[in-house]
């Protein structure tokens, strides 16, 4: 009997030892895959500075209950690692400590909810007496206690150790507001401003330092260039602050050890404002993130740009030249203004407005940047540039120089100044363009004059005779002129009305021109300064007063005619007298007449007394 118990017991066993390591590993299993409630806050400590403002999120997770979870915070002070303050909770709003509840009611100390199950702890000005361990707790909705129900995150709060200033850091610049210094540029100047930035933190921090700028135009900063924390350097993206960066136009660097510079190479009228200086200090957490902790700015220097555009001044004189052909014309320009300007190219060029031909303006000469002076296409001839000089003669005075001048070179001249900034790449970029008043420029001929006399070949003059009128001119100048003659009459029967008509002519050509139709007319050249006019079978309606009118042309290098001088001699009158026949065919008429008169009276007085006795009969 007693072996067969102990034979039964045997399985029994194994059946228990069975369900025992079949319950554990369940329970091993169900641990290892769910911890329960899980809480979590950065990992610390997280560093922050004093008066800045800190963010702490805390986020819950594998919680049972609603999706609307509550916070509480705590802090643990230094000086008391086991006694738990309570700052702010999410429910009760009694929560506070007496320490915390005016910092919680002013919203110095607030909670953010950002989701459901996660919130911010958030602190506007960190005091000293904020160092401590951070305690996140989220009361239990679970069914049964399991999991982790809070966690802490070590906050330490340091020192405001980080100085800013434009001036050198020793002795320290002062936190109070400082004026910023004023200072005018002109525009293509150098800009070179200082930024002093220094921490005394004894943590492992790294600064940024950036050169920032406003203006009236625009209502917040422009950051112009910075220096990272990484020491790599990064332009603005607003306006061209890349391209001039790029262009070497601007520059920023590391002169000492907490000295930081910027140089704007050439200062354009768009950067004028207020400049200013921004140094932020970072460090890094212990997740591998750089976090800023503090960010100072400091006004460097108010700056204003003068315009090349508004302090250029142009002008030229003589206001008016009178020349004699062949002269030589001197005009002068002045420039003034930008002598003194840095960086700036000037080319200059006179330009006129013909008095004749086309009335647009015409490139006389350029004097380019490089020195070299180019002529207009209108100041060429056939056989190559004529005789032209545009020099600098002072250092704001130029002179343009035609030498031998010609009518074509009449009008009206203009001096233009156009200002080019070189920037450190090669480039040019005008800035500044102004013209001068016009000068006239007014050709005058040497003085020509002429003097013409007119006379009577013969004495009287009969009807049907050859009328001879002769014209001798006298021109007094020492250059070759052509003369033009005409002969002009005044008939009686016009002298009331004051007319006069245009007998012929003799152009500066030699080319004769005859008014009155027919062969009856000559004009000819009898000696070399001597003219006759003839008229063949003179008649009454010839008779009146006979001029002579003499023109002097003067002909110009560029082959063009100018009238220099005309006179009219002193009138000739012509009257014809009658011939002896003519003077006898009056009487014959009269006496022709008169027995003509007389015959056919007697002849019809006969006939008539005939016919009446016929008649009778």
């Amino acid at each position: 009997m007693a072996e067969e118990g102990s034979c039964n017991v045997g399985p029994v066993k194994d059946k228990f030892l069975a369900s025992l390591l079949s319950f554990g590993l369940t329970l091993w299993i169900t641990v290892g895959v769910s911890e329960g409630r899980l809480v979590k806050v950065p990992q610390g400590p997280l560093f922050r500075v004093e008066g800045t403002s800190i963010s702490i999120p805390c986020n819950v997770s594998e919680y049972e209950g609603p999706n609307l979870q509550h916070f509480e915070w705590f802090i643990y002070h230094p000086d008391k690692p086991d006694t738990p303050i309570g700052i702010i909770s999410s429910k009760d709003p009694n929560f506070p400590y007496a320490i915390y509840f005016p910092r919680v009611k002013s919203n110095e100390v607030q909670l953010k909810r950002v989701q459901d199950n996660i919130i911010e702890l958030q602190i506007k000005a960190l005091k000293p007496e904020d160092a401590g361990e951070y305690e996140c707790h989220t009361p239990s909705t679970d069914k049964r206690y399991f999991g982790s129900y809070s966690d802490k995150v070590h906050v330490k709060v340091l020192p405001d150790e980080l100085r800013v200033g434009a001036e050198p850091a020793h002795p320290a610049p002062s936190l109070a507001r400082q004026a910023p210094r004023s200072r005018s540029l002109m525009e293509g100047e150098e800009l070179e401003l200082t930024c002093t930035a220094l921490t005394k933190s004894q943590e492992h921090t790294h600064l940024s330092v950036t050169f920032g700028f406003t203006n009236s135009s625009s209502s917040s900063g422009q950051e112009i260039i910075s220096i990272r924390r990484d020491f790599s350097i990064e332009a603005g993206t607003e306006g061209s602050y890349a391209a001039r960066y790029q262009n070497r136009e601007i520059l920023v660097g590391k002169a000492q050890r907490e000295t930081y510079v910027l140089v704007i190479s050439r200062v354009r009228p768009e950067d004028k404002g207020l400049y200013y200086c921004t140094a932020a200090e970072w460090i890094r957490d212990p997740e591998g993130n750089w976090q800023q902790i503090i960010e100072r700015t400091a006004e460097l220097a108010q700056i204003s740009i003068q315009p090349l555009s508004n302090i250029l001044q142009v002008s030229a004189h003589p206001a008016e030249t009178r020349l004699t052909v062949r002269d030589t014309l001197e005009l002068f320009c002045e420039v003034k203004g930008v002598s003194n300007a840095s960086h700036t190219i000037m080319a200059l060029k006179w330009n006129v407005t013909p008095m004749k031909g086309s009335p647009q303006e015409q490139l006389v000469a350029v004097l380019g940047p490089d020195g070299i002076v180019t002529l207009g296409q209108h100041y060429s001839n056939a056989d190559g540039t004529r005789d032209i000089s545009l020099e600098r003669t002072g250092i704001e005075q130029y002179r343009l120089r035609i030498h031998s001048t010609q009518p074509g070179d009449l009008g009206t001249y203009y001096c233009s100044a156009i200002i080019s900034i070189q920037y450190p790449n090669g480039s040019l970029h005008e800035v500044a363009h102004q013209k001068s008043k016009g000068l006239k420029v007014v050709l005058k001929s040497e003085e020509v004059t002429v003097d013409a006399t007119a006379w009577s070949g013969t004495f009287p003059y009969y009807r049907l005779d050859t009328l001879e009128l002769f014209c001798n001119v006298s021109v007094g100048t020492s250059q070759p002129v052509s003369l033009e003659i005409s002969w002009l009459v005044q008939s009686l029967k016009d002298k009331e009305m004051q007319l006069e008509h245009k007998v012929a002519s003799i152009d500066r050509d030699g080319v004769t021109q005859i008014s009155k139709l027919g062969p009856e007319v000559s004009i000819s050249k009898v000696g070399p300064q001597s003219y006759r006019l003839r008229i063949y079978s003179a008649q009454h309606e010839d008779e009146g007063d006979y001029v002579c009118n003499a023109t002097a042309w003067v002909r110009y290098p560029d082959q063009s005619w100018y009238r220099a001088a005309s006179v009219r001699s002193t009138p000739v009158t012509v009257y014809m007298y009658a011939r002896v026949w003519d003077t006898l065919m009056i009487p014959f008429t009269v006496g022709v007449v008169s027995a003509l008169f007389v015959g056919i009276t007697i002849i019809s007085t006969v006939t008539c007394c005939y016919l009446r006795k016929l008649a009778k009969r």
